[in-house]
């Protein structure tokens, strides 16, 4: 990217990055924000909370990985990017406190934190970047983010379904704009040539992130167990949500999660991965956090029939995890392991099968066909030289 050498501000060119203190810090407001969209999503399991849960996370999410960019392009301890993480980090809260009624009573307060946070950082950026050159990039972002605001601020003034329907727009224009490179009058897009990024950076802080949406999954849970009646059901629901996230875990960093920084490296167009990364990784979180709600659920009711949105969740969490790491595993490797697809298509055919089955044994399911990928992943890697990136990109 084309920096400001005059105020210090780059990273490009210094070596080996790593996430700072700061950037840590940064993302402990995200743990309220990722609880609270699992929680609105297990209150409300139906279309409406399912539809209202998607656009809560894609607008959480573009948060954080907007700002993580700028931090991988910039020294996050450095004024004025040190104040601008905590403008971000103060909206966030708002924006996090906001979750519960965001489609409700406080519509207008998250979209009006939501465009404070997304043009305050964009415009500090312009104010400081005092090159011509410099400022082409986060003027792009300006005026996007500027045009998005109108149906996100419309959307807090209106009611009902055209409250959705607004909102899903200004998503559209937020990640579509960013997916055609920011085209921008008189401006044009961003060349693929400015997207140079500190692989070990961006990529320390995309683990990072996913771990903080384990994180969540553990806390939920844990906090659910706690507010009812201690059961041998949920007691075993527990440990089973405890196994799940290991898994998760495990399978996140088999061989393509650990590395995602050489992949980055090696990629032919570093640009088009950078782009492609987010989606990828909102995929398996957005498969963390209606694991969790579906968790949640069960740790209440384990003896409950299973009905079929629980069923949807508490599989189609796993679900949505492993069809974002498939996508991850080609990103890195240009190929997509067997058992992957095949633990897909058990979680989908699954599902009709357990509707009015216990609870508990839906979160047993899901939580075994994780460890069958795990263990499948276990098996092929046994014995073999660790494998080499040969990203699709």
């Amino acid at each position: 990217m084309t920096t400001d050498r005059a105020v210090g501000l780059a990273r490009e060119g210094e070596g080996p990055q790593r996430a700072t203190l700061l950037e840590l810090f940064f993302d402990l407001v995200f743990v309220a924000a990722l609880a609270l969209t699992s929680r609105t999503l297990a209150q409300r399991l139906d279309w409406v909370g399912a539809f209202q849960s998607v656009v809560l996370l894609l607008a959480i999410w573009w948060v954080w990985s907007v700002t993580a960019l700028v931090t991988d392009l910039y020294h996050a301890q450095r004024p004025p990017i040190f104040p601008m993480t905590l403008w971000v980090m103060l909206g966030t809260i708002l924006l996090a406190g906001t979750l519960p009624t965001a489609f409700s009573d406080h519509a207008l307060v998250f979209a009006g934190a939501y465009v404070a946070i997304q043009l305050g950082r964009g415009i500090l950026l312009v104010a400081t970047l005092r090159n011509r050159a410099a400022n082409l990039q986060p003027s792009r972002f300006v005026f996007w983010f500027l045009v998005s605001a109108v149906p996100w601020l419309a959307g807090g003034l209106v009611a009902g379904a055209a409250r959705g329907l607004l909102w899903t727009a200004a998503l559209a224009i937020d990640y579509g704009s960013a997916w055609l490179r920011y085209p921008t009058p008189r401006l044009g897009r961003i060349p693929t040539s400015q997207y140079t990024v500190a692989a070990d950076h961006l990529a320390e802080r995309y683990q990072q992130f996913f771990t903080l949406a384990l994180g969540d999954l553990i806390l939920l849970t844990t906090l659910a167990y706690a507010d009812n009646d201690t059961t041998i059901g949920r007691t075993a629901v527990l440990l089973l949500a405890f196994a799940a996230t290991a898994l998760l875990w495990q399978i996140y960093v088999h061989r393509a999660g650990a590395l995602l920084k050489a992949t980055i490296e090696s990629a032919r167009d570093p640009g088009g991965f950078v782009r492609s990364a987010p989606n990828t990784h909102l995929l398996m979180v957005a498969g963390v956090v209606a694991t969790s709600a579906g968790f949640e659920v069960v740790i209440a009711h384990p003896t409950d029939h299973t009905t079929p949105w629980l069923a949807g969740v508490i599989l189609g969490g796993p679900a949505l995890f492993l069809a974002g790491r498939a996508r991850f595993e080609y990103e890195v490797f240009s190929r997509v392991s067997p058992p992957r697809l095949v633990a897909l298509l058990i979680l989908i055919v699954a599902g009709p099968a357990l509707v009015l089955a216990p609870a508990l044994v839906a979160g047993l399911t899901a939580t075994l066909v994780l460890a069958g990928v795990a263990i499948a992943d276990s098996i092929r890697a046994h014995g073999n030289p660790p494998e080499q990136p040969s990203p699709s990109m």
